[in-house]
């Protein structure tokens, strides 16, 4: 399958590391949580202007890989809650069917599903879609938002809590990553599970 045929199109950039006169690939994560690279601004966050787009993937370290065959394709679920409402998470991050664009970690819909298709496998991080989005991301807020405004960051992954900076999460098969900003002090709990579409299944 190439990206760029199937509606759903990216790929991945790896690096190639010459080893003792053998080549070894290595894992890329340029999204690690001190590169994350975007506005902090308060919500909601739109997805940037098509003719940002290629510089945003170009910050978060991926390029255009439209056209190019799949070695990978698996999807993650993204969710992110502030004081009890859920933001959205746009489509089109990193990616334009008008200009044959394509990162290989991007979004087609509001539904939080992020895909990541790449020529290669390898490992991508949320950081990375927080870059591409232009979104400021850390281990204690989001955009402007956090501890100055009298939130706390709360992350989840798969239900259980995840202790690190949300930067550094890899993003595998069926991941459901959720993002909670609540008050200070305020009890919180994972959302549920997200219910995925048969088309993914």
């Amino acid at each position: 399958m190439n990206v760029g045929q199937s509606p759903r199109l990216l790929g991945l950039v790896a690096a190639a590391v010459v080893i003792a006169g053998g080549v070894a690939i290595g894992v890329v994560q340029s999204g690690l949580p001190n590169r994350v690279s975007g506005a902090d601004t308060a919500p909601p966050w739109p997805v940037p202007a098509v003719a940002d787009r290629p510089a945003r993937a170009a910050a978060a370290g991926l390029t255009n890989v439209w056209g190019e065959d799949l070695a990978m394709h698996v999807h993650s679920h993204l969710s992110i809650t502030v004081d009890g409402e859920p933001v959205t998470l746009p489509g089109d991050i990193g990616h334009d069917a008008d200009t044959k664009f394509a990162a290989p970690l991007h979004t087609h819909d509001t539904t939080g599903i992020v895909h990541v298709e790449s020529p290669r496998r390898e490992t991508l991080v949320l950081g990375q879609l927080f870059t591409e989005w232009d979104v400021d991301l850390d281990a204690t807020s989001i955009g402007s938002l956090g501890a100055d405004d009298g939130y706390a960051l709360t992350t989840f992954v798969g239900g259980s809590r995840y202790p690190g900076d949300p930067a550094g999460i890899p993003l595998g098969d069926f991941d459901d990553i959720a993002l909670v900003l609540a008050p200070t002090g305020e009890t919180v709990t994972a959302p549920p599970a997200f219910d995925w579409p048969d088309e993914y299944r």
